[in-house]
């Protein structure tokens, strides 16, 4: 892993892209995102992670985050991708209604399979890039990035009208799905 992409300081605010290995549409099902969310909400009450914004794309998830000092960044990052990976596939392996299914299964194994660090399986690519957000200009052009997110790939108009997105915070927008520190 380059220097560049490390956690260094644990006070600061990161940006940090979390990508299902092939670009798969796993997110496009509310019970893989139900997963993840509850993931983030455990890593917030346990850990001391603080996300300030997200999107959760059909295939990867952005975030910006800070720590209250618990457990490192790296460690949270860590927990977080191994515990949605792990409980996601195994939801996918009891869906027996999710028409994918088999073929998810061996993409995730296949990759897996080329990476001595998994036992089996591998979900998410490896990297998450995090990115130091040491300037509030830098920072307000990633929440502004992550936010446009949904805008940019066409699936909605506003930012504020994608679910799935920090956007329905910063807006005060009424059906909220998972509750941000905003910066």
């Amino acid at each position: 892993m380059s220097r560049n992409y490390k956690f260094f300081d644990q006070t600061a605010c990161y940006f940090v892209t979390m990508t299902v290995v092939h670009w798969i549409d796993v997110f496009s099902r509310k019970e893989y995102r139900d997963i993840l969310f509850e993931s983030l909400e455990y890593c917030k009450k346990e850990k001391g992670l603080i996300v300030h914004a997200y999107v959760v794309m059909s295939n990867h998830v952005h975030l910006v985050i800070s720590s209250e000092g618990k457990v490192k960044l790296e460690s949270i990052v860590r927990d977080l991708k191994k515990y949605t990976s792990k409980n996601i596939i195994k939801s996918i392996q009891g869906n027996i209604s999710e028409s994918r299914r088999d073929w998810m299964l061996w993409m995730f194994e296949r990759t897996g399979q080329r990476n001595k660090n998994n036992s089996k399986y591998q979900f998410w690519q490896q990297h998450n890039h995090p990115i130091i957000l040491n300037s509030s200009d830098i920072l307000n052009q990633k929440i502004n990035y992550i936010h446009q997110n949904p805008v940019r790939n066409g699936l909605v108009v506003e930012a504020s009208d994608y679910l799935y997105s920090s956007a329905r915070n910063y807006e005060e927008k009424k059906y909220v799905i998972f509750d941000v520190e905003m910066i």
